[in-house]
């Protein structure tokens, strides 16, 4: 009966692992630089509140498909460089519209991201894995 109690305990622990494994996604995509302040080339004011915002705040735009329609609007994600393995969080403010330009799996990022990172934004573009913080 205790053996018993004991591989159910077991096993119940196991698959409460793989499911918290299983549900954080990780994302690869190419990070650039976006411009969020008024003028800038970002566009527009920012999808989620329809402000524009200082490129000092770590803040990105996602692709169409992850941003799913404002569904990540305020949320936080954790980015990290595939160059050097350093990670930042950053709170999504826009949408980088995938069918007016943006290409798919794009993190268009605030210079404050961009230095978080340690990364130059002189180079443009970089590949980064991303995940919901």
């Amino acid at each position: 009966m205790a053996t018993t109690k004991l591989g159910v305990a077991a096993m119940f622990v196991i698959l409460l692992q793989v499911s918290t494994l299983c549900a954080v996604a990780q994302h690869h995509g190419v990070m650039t630089l976006n411009g969020f302040q008024k003028g800038e080339e970002g566009g527009g004011p920012s999808a989620c509140d329809g402000k524009y915002h200082s490129n000092k705040e770590m803040i990105v735009a996602l692709s169409s498909r992850w941003y799913g329609g404002g569904r990540r609007c305020r949320k936080m994600i954790r980015i990290t460089s595939e160059q050097n393995g350093r990670t930042a969080q950053a709170k999504v403010v826009d949408e980088c519209d995938s069918n007016n330009g943006c290409k798919d799996s794009i993190v268009d990022a605030s210079a404050a991201v961009w230095k978080a990172l340690g990364l130059n934004t002189d180079i443009g573009e970089v590949p980064v894995t991303w995940t919901d913080a």
